[in-house]
């Protein structure tokens, strides 16, 4: 990578930033029923957002603020189980035997497995949710134990 790739990511980045920090403002300020408007600066024209369409740009924002490369996948998507593997960072055999197990839905098209973007991203939120309880057990289980200074 040269360094005017690395500029380039630092700028967005910090652009990313910034528009962050002006979303979350709005979003914080007008109620969760309301769209919001965007106001571009150039032109003063207003853009009208649906507010879930906001929330997502939101989303989208953090990634980019980050650094990471962001992709929007709409969520009735068929997924191949190659794709739905790597949304969920595991193998394409595991996403197989989840589906034969009943644990992610999923459905042919001819000889072909498809999987919905919304049962992957539903599977995956449980899964750190599932997650995130185990280390909050794990935790109190530590400090019970006094191992936890």
């Amino acid at each position: 990578m040269t360094y005017l790739q690395d500029n380039e990511i630092a700028n967005t980045a910090a652009t990313a930033r910034e528009a962050l920090q002006k979303i979350n403002r709005v979003l914080g300020s007008t109620a969760s029923h309301e769209d919001v408007h965007v106001i571009v600066e150039q032109s003063d024209e207003v853009i009208r957002l649906p507010r879930e369409v906001a929330t997502v740009l939101r989303e989208i924002l953090v990634n980019s603020a980050a650094g990471r490369s962001v992709g929007v996948i709409p969520m009735r998507a068929e997924l191949t189980t190659q794709q739905a593997a790597h949304l969920l960072n595991v193998s394409r055999p595991h996403v197989v035997k989840l589906m034969d197990e009943g644990i992610l839905p999923g459905h042919k098209v001819g000889t072909h497995r498809r999987i919905y973007a919304a049962d992957v991203q539903a599977y995956k939120h449980q899964q750190d949710i599932d997650a995130r309880a185990a280390a909050d057990e794990l935790t109190a289980l530590t400090e019970n134990m006094g191992l936890y200074e």
